[in-house]
């Protein structure tokens, strides 16, 4: 996964509060192969219902929407179906825990802004695309004319601005987390199994397991 500071692009408005994880992808279709792609996929339902729906006729690369964006169920799939889509920041008063976290590991932005700018930007976009700049680096963002200042951890700019995930970010400490294993292999060598002794972090972290 390749990081990013920078976003211009297209951005376009959701008007429903509570869009959950089941809307973003319905169960029936994340036994399919993520090779794929699970873009074609997103907010199917709806769509499919709502012919008028933003998404039928505009590929932003920018989401504006209502509150508690991402609720539900854990399916990290919905964060697939987001991006597979091509959209690298969604801003919104209010995520799900869990989406937040599968969000940024996967490259996107959960961007969390005051509610009353969220009714001024959905209120002027409609159903049309605006342009969207995002500066990831001064939390900061552009949509349509409007000048916002964005909500985002430090830890969570970083692994998208580096494009890391949780193991990523584990293993740029890998000197500390060695010398601690030699320090307490020093101390308690009765504690360790002998075909651990010889195993250091940077080992662990370079095995081929991860895949991403």
């Amino acid at each position: 996964m390749s990081g990013w500071t920078r976003i211009e692009g297209q951005a376009v408005a959701l008007a429903d509060a509570n869009i959950d994880t089941d809307q973003l992808i319905p169960a029936r279709f994340m036994s399919q192969p993520r090779k794929d792609g699970y873009g074609g996929f997103l907010l199917h339902d709806v769509r499919e219902a709502t012919p008028t729906h933003p998404l039928n006729h505009h590929t932003p690369q920018v989401l504006v929407t209502r509150r508690n964006f991402g609720s539900g169920s854990s399916r990290e799939a919905a964060v697939y179906a987001l991006v597979d889509f091509g959209i690298r920041a969604v801003f919104a008063p209010s995520f799900g825990d869990i989406f937040a976290g599968n969000a940024v590991n996967n490259g996107l932005l959960p961007a969390q802004i005051d509610e009353h700018m969220i009714d001024v930007l959905i209120a002027g976009m409609g159903n049309d695309e605006c342009e969207a700049q995002v500066d990831l680096e001064t939390a900061c963002a552009v949509i349509a004319g409007h000048q916002i200042s964005f909500s985002l951890d430090p830890v969570r700019r970083q692994k998208l601005m580096n494009g890391w995930d949780d193991i990523d970010l584990t293993a740029q400490h890998t000197t500390e987390i060695s010398a601690f294993r030699a320090a307490r292999l020093a101390a308690h060598p009765w504690a360790w199994p002998t075909d651990t002794n010889q195993t250091d972090a940077k080992s662990v972290f370079n095995t081929g397991s991860k895949t991403k």
